[in-house]
């Protein structure tokens, strides 16, 4: 079965445009409903959190009611990570876990995230099958056996507890400077405080979510504000979180930044050195460097590659028993501890590093030199296909050509945004360039609407 609402993560678009409406919230929520009632017997209930957005009250009522309609039994968790829906998912029994959010998309975005009974992200097969459900509609319980709903008040709590948990007992933070961007989003409290829980000397931006601000030139996806933050500060590490708090970026104590694939590529090689990497390998997607596939195979380890995406990284891990895995935007998956990618987890998993060592971030961020590399996003109309240009296909083989034994090229279109995405390396900086601007121009070209 093919899917049309459901991207690389969940259902995503803008707020009141389709397929971000109201009435396809509660449409979902009825269809995923009925689909998990059918899958487990006994007591249904589902979980939903959402982050700061100012339509996550609007989708919140939504889905309550669609899931309600059909029996389901609604614990709503408030503003929480997104790691943190996976975790209460399954330590709650519920058949179901929701994050509503756009992770780190503007504020009038959003999206519907689904996580199946032990606390991992629903498969391709499984979207599909709600899809068929929503588009056949979803006969609804009789009124006797209608669910009900729950606000429950200390879910931050209990995550924020597990993630202290993933630290050695007795290690602290003393006398380390953070700074913290929690991206205006789920993670404003979550960070901030269990940072200054474990001892570390916090210096939180991004922590005034006001429904309009979330993700606005801050967070992981815009790092320079707290880039800033640590050179005024001297801060020994900087954390950047996005809207949801699943992905991670880092900025050392010279204001450099530093993206997952250095990060995978330090606790790949110290878990490795201490015998706790599993499958002697990383999970990784195709926009991970060449460099770190470098790094790992002068370590003896693997790197294997999957489709973009953190759920296709988790599904290769929980395939081949693996336990760590990630994407170069800073999604990293560690499942001796979650389910899904967690920044702040990760964000402890470095400091562990820096406290343990001894080192200074920078110190601990150079695993390997990365191959140059170069990503431009086109964005594209509604109803436009670029990539099925003749002219487009044409100059894509021309590059693909120009590279053999020089490089690589990945062109993709964006599984939460509209765009197309042109992305390649090559140890040539003038070829590198060349080839990604003749793509982009001919994409821009066949990306424009039709006049």
């Amino acid at each position: 079965m093919t899917r049309k609402l459901f991207g690389t993560d969940g259902v995503r678009g803008t707020a009141n445009i389709h397929p971000m409406t109201v009435d396809m919230a509660v449409s979902l929520g009825a269809a995923v409903g009925r689909h998990f009632r059918n899958e487990h017997g006994g007591v249904h209930r589902v979980v939903i959190g959402k982050d700061t957005r100012l339509s996550g009250y609007m989708f919140e009522n939504a889905l309550t009611a669609g899931l309600t309609s059909t029996g389901m039994n609604v614990l709503l968790l408030g503003p929480v990570p997104t790691p943190a829906v996976g975790l209460l998912t399954a330590s709650m029994r519920a058949d179901l876990g929701i994050m509503i959010s756009a992770s780190h998309n503007p504020a009038e975005d959003n999206g519907i995230k689904f996580f199946g009974p032990e606390g991992f992200k629903l498969s391709d097969a499984v979207e599909a099958e709600i899809e068929a459900l929503v588009a056949a509609g979803v006969k609804p319980a009789q009124p006797q056996n209608i669910g009900r709903a729950k606000r429950i008040e200390d879910g931050r709590f209990r995550y924020q507890e597990r993630v202290k948990g993933t630290l050695p007992s007795g290690l602290r933070l003393d006398g380390i400077k953070v700074v913290v961007d929690c991206a205006h989003g789920a993670a404003y409290r979550t960070a901030p405080e269990v940072l200054w829980e474990l001892g570390a000397d916090v210096i939180p931006v991004g922590t005034d979510p006001n429904g309009l601000n979330i993700n606005a030139d801050c967070g992981s996806t815009k790092p320079q504000m707290a880039a800033d933050t640590v050179r005024a500060h001297g801060a020994d590490l900087g954390i950047c979180l996005d809207g949801d708090a699943d992905r991670i970026i880092l900025i050392d104590e010279t204001g450099t930044v530093v993206d997952g694939d250095q990060i995978m590529a330090l606790l790949a090689a110290r878990w490795a050195d201490e015998g706790r990497l599993a499958g002697g390998a990383l999970v990784a997607t195709v926009m991970s460097n060449l460099g770190l596939e470098r790094f790992m195979d002068s370590k003896g380890l693997r790197l294997e590659r999957t489709q973009v995406g953190d759920r296709y990284v988790v599904e290769r891990m929980r395939e081949g028993g693996f336990n760590l895995g990630g994407e170069q935007s800073g999604h990293i998956v560690m499942t001796d501890y979650a389910t899904t990618g967690d920044g702040l987890m990760a964000g402890l998993q470095f400091l562990r590093e820096m406290v343990q060592s001894g080192s200074k971030a920078s110190e601990l961020t150079r695993s390997f030199t990365p191959v140059p590399q170069l990503l431009k996003n086109v964005r594209f109309a509604a109803g436009v296909a670029p990539l099925d240009a003749a002219r487009v296909q044409a100059v894509i083989k021309d590059a693909e050509a120009k590279l053999v034994g020089q490089g690589r090229l990945l062109i993709r279109k964006s599984g939460t945004e509209p765009l197309i995405r042109v992305m390649a390396e090559c140890e040539d900086d003038g070829l590198l360039n060349q080839v990604v601007d003749d793509i982009v121009a001919e994409v821009e070209q066949a990306a424009a609407p039709a006049s």
